[in-house]
């Protein structure tokens, strides 16, 4: 029996990437060559998506996509398990895809869903417009969660999303550090954060302390990179006091480099991590953290985008905490 032919093989012997091939057949932007290149692949392939020869709002599936990051990620996990619990109480499956923070893995899975039927997506977006044109274009029901796209594009501007109020997250930690006498305090960042970063710039210049921006580095989305980051910050800056790490890989990566250099917390280096995580009460000493309503950001995101359709809906902010524990000290 002659297997189905999908995007993916269709973008392969077009010699261009599933978002291209998407696109094309959404009635998207792409070159004249590249559209009858694709067009040509697809009818040689008898490549037949619901978006060719009939309605794809006429061939619902039903169900929701997830897409996040990492799902071996505490947070990730627990915003998945919030959308299963709103998602299972509708009566939906989900399918869930892990994008890697990756904009081509991204777009390759939107894709996947469009083919599929699939008609409405929650994602932790990795950041990139690109990926989503597709999705909007042909008519799927998006709402992003924990981050936005930022883009020119009204269509994809208007995509709802749940959020962690991060600024005053971050803020509330910079002015508790400050208020312990810290000044030289760095902010150890992630990949898709720009709120995170942006606050705490922000608050440093309204607390009349200098921004030093050696004390603000950026780790990608590995376990090996964020403690390259946090190694090197420390290594680099052995003046810093204090450390805000922007996720639950930095601020592990921050513990473990710490340890690595003989650092002790509190009394060397005060630390606070962005993101509550199980282990984080078992460090010695305990984590002080700001901890998101990650189960309760997958919860609502599913419960706006299953009564999103067609309508216009505004996002969702919700609260942090600042659980203070004993990683932080006074400036010594």
């Amino acid at each position: 029996m002659k297997t189905r032919t999908t995007i993916k093989d269709v973008a392969e012997a077009a010699g261009v990437g599933v978002a291209t091939v998407s696109r094309v057949l959404s009635g998207g932007s792409a070159s004249q060559p590249t559209r009858e290149r694709v067009l040509a692949v697809a009818a040689e392939l008898d490549y037949r998506p619901s978006a060719l020869g009939r309605n794809l709002r006429q061939r619902r599936t039903g169900g929701i996509g997830l897409l996040v990051p990492d799902i071996t990620d505490s947070f990730h996990g627990r915003v998945a398990d919030g959308v299963l619990a709103c998602a299972r109480a509708a009566g939906e499956p989900v399918i869930l895809g892990a994008t890697g923070d990756d904009a081509e893995s991204e777009a390759e899975l939107i894709g996947v869903l469009l083919e599929q039927g699939v008609e409405r997506v929650i994602a932790v977006p990795s950041g990139a417009p690109e990926p989503w044109g597709p999705a909007i274009r042909a008519g799927m029901t998006v709402v992003f969660a924990d981050r936005r796209v930022i883009s020119r594009d009204n269509a994809l501007s208007a995509v709802p999303a749940v959020l962690a109020d991060e600024r005053a997250g971050v803020r509330n930690a910079v002015e508790y550090l400050v208020g312990l006498g810290h000044r030289r305090i760095a902010y150890l960042g992630g990949v898709g954060q720009p709120q995170r970063a942006a606050a705490f710039r922000d608050t440093l210049t309204a607390l009349g302390i200098a921004i030093d921006e050696e004390l603000i580095v950026f780790g990608r989305g590995t376990r090996d990179s964020a403690y390259a980051a946090a190694s090197g910050l420390f290594q680099h800056r052995p003046d810093l006091t204090g450390v805000i790490a922007g996720g639950n890989v930095l601020g592990e990566a921050a513990v473990l480099a710490a340890r690595e250099l003989d650092l002790r917390v509190p009394r060397d280096v005060s630390l606070i991590m962005f993101d509550d995580v199980p282990w984080a009460e078992l460090c010695a000493p305990p984590l002080t953290v700001i901890a998101p309503p990650a189960q309760d950001i997958g919860y609502r995101a599913a419960e706006l985008v299953l009564r999103t359709a067609g309508r216009r809906t505004r996002g969702v902010r919700l609260p942090t905490e600042l659980i203070i524990r004993g990683s932080c000290g006074p400036r010594r």
